[in-house]
């Protein structure tokens, strides 16, 4: 009787969480152009509140000074990801121009292949179409760049009023305190990670005489913050270009290999050591986690998807009754068992 109570009460618990989360989704849709930079805004107070923290407990600066030392840091690190992401857009626009015959003389060759396998095709309004796409996306892209400038914008008024309230003398414990450890960890963890694959990605295309390699290089620096798929896209984005420049198949090959076994080595070999237990998420959880932020945040959800996931289920784990959920997104089916082999 006892036990049918407990699987009662789970299963009233489940029904109310999945409702929960059914209700919640849907504002935070409608809400999203206030609750997406206030997130990112408490995601870099994470990151930046230590160095507040030092400069008053420690350098004994005044707390207005510090929290204006702390913002700068910001804005100046903010600035610098635009910039470079704008001259990153420039730098594909300004390509896409030169190699706009190039990729269809490549689509027309494809085409003749088709047509030898028995397969006909309107090749002229294709081609006519490849050649005006391919620079409306490019202007879309830089119109989308823009528009994250004025959510930055917002981001950065967000950030002032966090550092502006917080008390570097108020010490806090308990589940604050882990969420702000693990969250602060897994961010500068995966930004120094994706830095050093940016770097290593761009020196290495440059290496190759790759055009646009530093592009890619940013490429994979953002995408890389993005688990498990991230890294494949930024792999496979360079063909566009090494098919248009290159004659060489192997120089193709070498432009695809030479990401992929950086970020192989990176993201499997020293990362993980670099993360320890890191946030003890399922790796199913991180997938299905990336699809359901992607649907309510677009982009920015994916980026955000894996430490908010982290924090709901720190949260979960304070409740006996949310507990299972919580180990479930770890990976711990209710009632089994860990056993260590042998």
């Amino acid at each position: 009787m006892p036990n049918r109570q407990l699987e009662n009460t789970r299963l009233i618990t489940g029904s109310l969480v999945v409702l929960a989360t059914l209700g919640s989704a849907v504002a935070m849709h409608y809400t999203q152009v206030v609750l997406v930079p206030f997130v990112l805004a408490i995601f870099i107070v994470s990151l930046v509140s230590p160095i507040l923290d030092f400069q008053v407990l420690r350098l004994k600066f005044p707390r207005t000074l510090a929290v204006t030392f702390s913002l700068l840091i910001v804005l100046v690190i903010i600035a610098a990801m635009f910039l470079l992401a704008y001259q990153a857009i420039e730098a594909v626009i300004a390509a896409i121009g030169r190699y706009s015959d190039s990729f269809a003389n490549l689509a027309e060759r494809i085409f003749q292949q088709i047509s030898d396998w028995g397969i006909d095709l309107d090749q002229g309004k294709i081609t006519d179409s490849l050649r005006n796409q391919i620079p409306k996306f490019a202007t879309n892209t830089l119109g989308t760049v823009f528009g994250l400038g004025s959510m930055i914008i917002f981001v950065f008024i967000f950030v002032i009023f966090l550092l502006a309230g917080r008390n570097p003398h108020i010490v806090h414990s308990g589940v604050y305190a882990d969420i702000d450890q693990k969250v602060r960890r897994y961010i500068a963890t995966k930004l120094a990670v994706s830095t050093v694959t940016g770097i290593l990605v761009w020196v290495a295309l440059s290496i190759i005489g790759l055009e646009l390699a530093g592009v890619f290089g940013i490429l994979a620096f953002l995408l890389n913050f993005i688990p498990s798929i991230g890294s494949v896209i930024s792999t496979f984005l360079p063909i566009p270009i090494a098919v248009a420049q290159f004659q060489n198949p192997w120089l193709i090959v070498l432009a695809i290999a030479v990401p992929a076994t950086i970020q192989m080595v990176i993201g499997n070999v020293i990362e993980p050591k670099l993360m320890g237990k890191g946030l003890n998420l399922h790796p199913v959880t991180v997938l299905l986690a990336l699809s359901f932020w992607s649907l309510l945040w677009g982009v920015v959800g994916m980026f955000l998807a894996t430490p908010i996931t982290a924090v709901i289920r720190i949260v979960l784990l304070q409740f006996d009754t949310l507990k299972p959920i919580g180990n479930l997104l770890a990976g711990e089916l209710p009632g089994s068992e860990k056993r260590v082999a042998q």
